[in-house]
């Protein structure tokens, strides 16, 4: 019997050298939050383990998670992990077409029962029995159900699985619903963003490879190791959040300096992301870096949330609810409250080294 080629294997026959699989095992490592032995540990998964298959399908959606994976900057995220070794059945990216697409994504259902993983990218329409998407003359919520019932685990692509998205938006017409709340009995990741950052979504895959078990989530079924800090935490822009320096409009003077977009709408306070960290485009940018504000994308109901230029009515964290107009002023109170304090300070330490003649009073004022 052949024995079945593990993912090295087809790193390697795909021309990567050791050192950039050594490289990739030990991003992916700390992307993940993990120590560095986890490296070794990945590197011995994908050493060993034959490919873990995969059945991508999608729903109502735009696509731009599948078109932010294939732009990953990294070759053996885009090149191998999914669309050469592991990916057995996707809509959008398989050459094969009708029967001959249908077949072999049964075929991997039967052949991998209980140990394939299903990728949704999509919400799931359930109003008037869910004809507002249909694939080969099934509704996809049908197709979706059938599909979980032999998968390892569901992976939630983006925020229309997720969460629903713009097709959930008040009214949604279509009924549509996230994947966790059609399929039951199964363990669920939501991989929010839209679309998610590449990088965090092969970390996904290569954690459930090389750990045999789902990442510890957050309350909203997300990655911690992903979704642990808000945008405005990891934002270069904070310090200027912090001192009361905000834009007022994109095209004044504050925006060319950088300064704070939060009173343009950004939605940084109140999201969970790894833009400022792992960014886009090899890390070259993320919106915020591009000067638009961040609209909330990796949160539930965020085109429901108000219009995206309106900033937040309140942000907690600084007193119990402060405005971006009141940490300023009060930030600006704070400053000179502490420069006063520290000039009363100042002076009454003069006198009292003045009084125990360890100083001369006209050297510690030129001082």
């Amino acid at each position: 019997m052949t024995k079945q080629a593990t993912i090295y294997d087809e790193i390697r026959q795909k021309g990567h050298s050791r050192r950039d699989f050594v490289k990739f095992c030990g991003m992916m490592a700390a992307m993940l939050g993990l120590e560095s032995s986890a490296a070794g540990q990945i590197a011995k998964a994908l050493e060993t383990k034959p490919r873990l298959p995969l059945i991508w399908l999608h729903g109502q959606e735009c696509t731009c998670c599948s078109e932010s994976f294939i732009r990953s900057s990294h070759p053996i995220v885009a090149d191998i992990l999914l669309d050469k070794v592991s990916l057995d059945y996707t809509e959008t990216l398989m050459a094969a077409a009708g029967h001959q697409a249908e077949e072999a994504m049964h075929n991997t259902m039967e052949k991998y029962k209980g140990e394939y993983l299903l990728l949704v990218e999509g919400s799931v329409p359930l109003t008037e029995d869910g004809v507002y998407c249909c694939i080969g003359g099934r509704t996809f919520n049908d197709i979706v159900i059938e599909a979980a019932e032999g998968a390892k685990a569901v992976i939630a692509w983006g925020n229309c699985a997720s969460a629903g998205c713009v097709q959930a938006a008040s009214p949604n017409p279509t009924g549509a619903k996230p994947i966790h709340k059609v399929i039951t009995g199964k363990p669920i990741i939501n991989v929010q963003g839209c679309p998610p950052i590449a990088e965090v979504m092969a970390g996904v895959v290569v954690h459930l490879l090389a750990f045999e078990r789902i990442p510890q989530l957050d309350g909203l079924g997300r990655p911690k190791a992903f979704y642990s800090h808000r945008v405005h935490d990891t934002c270069y822009r904070r310090p200027n959040f912090d001192a009361g320096l905000f834009v007022e409009s994109f095209d004044d003077e504050n925006a060319r300096r950088g300064y704070c977009l939060y009173k343009m709408g950004c939605k940084g306070p109140s999201t969970y992301n790894s833009c400022g960290v792992i960014g886009w485009n090899n890390g070259v940018s993320f919106p915020i870096q591009s000067g638009h504000p961040c609209i909330g994308c990796s949160e539930a109901n965020f085109w429901d949330n108000g219009p995206f230029y309106r900033r937040l009515p309140e942000f907690p964290g600084f007193g119990i609810e402060s405005t971006a107009d009141k940490v300023g002023v009060g930030l600006g109170i704070a400053t000179a409250v502490g420069v006063t304090a520290h000039a009363i300070t100042t002076n009454i330490r003069k006198k009292k080294l003045i009084e125990r003649g360890h100083c001369d009073p006209e050297e510690e004022t030129n001082a």
